[in-house]
């Protein structure tokens, strides 16, 4: 449990002992306040914004998802990643009393109706989403399973984001049975995205 919070008693008691200092040799209040904030601002970005959108280590990624227990909305894609049925459901749950609003659910309600091989589990969170890449990510998800491949590659096309058209290309050829071209898709997904996203296509590319 200490080493699970070593950096965070490192760096209040740093911000605490800098305080402590400042007020001795009598600075301004503004001053000590503006490094402060600007210190916190810098630990709160290496120790979440970071992981989430910018780290390429698939280790470190997955040691800063398995740490946030406490944050469902973070901690259900280390669970969906690693295949975690029990955590799963606990996690689904709590994310779905915290927030009641349909629109707001309606992405891991998606996501958890996939894992399940729910369709229509997906196709009514997709009901429930504003117009969007994420969207027409699972639009795209339900053509594929419904065996309508030519239609799902039409329809990705308007995705903005690179990792999401490779992503849904390379499970379309993976059921297509192009295996080696599923494999260069899921390749091309890595390169275009880092952190949390990376860590997700890392683990499903695993299977292929």
């Amino acid at each position: 449990m200490m080493g699970k919070y070593k950096w965070d008693i490192v760096f209040y008691l740093a911000v605490f002992l800098f305080v402590v200092y400042m007020k001795m040799n009598e600075q301004s209040l503004f001053l000590i306040l503006g490094v402060v904030l600007t210190a916190t601002l810098i630990m709160f970005t290496i120790r979440i914004f970071y992981p989430l959108g910018w780290e390429t280590r698939m280790d470190r990624v997955e040691a800063f998802l398995r740490r946030q227990e406490n944050n469902p909305r973070l901690y259900i894609y280390y669970v969906l990643a690693n295949r975690l049925d029990d955590e799963l459901e606990r996690t689904i749950e709590r994310i779905r009393n915290e927030d009641t609003n349909k629109r707001t659910q309606a992405v891991y309600n998606a996501a958890y109706g996939i894992y399940h091989n729910d369709l229509v589990a997906v196709r009514t969170a997709v009901q429930n989403m504003r117009r969007s890449d994420y969207r027409t990510y699972y639009e795209t998800y339900l053509l594929m399973e419904e065996g309508r491949s030519d239609q799902a590659r039409e329809h990705l096309k308007p995705i903005s984001k690179l990792w999401m058209r490779s992503t849904l290309l390379a499970a379309i050829e993976l059921k297509s049975g192009h295996r080696e071209i599923a494999i260069q898709q899921a390749q091309e997904a890595m390169r275009a995205v880092r952190g949390v996203h990376r860590y997700m296509i890392f683990k499903e590319s695993e299977k292929y």
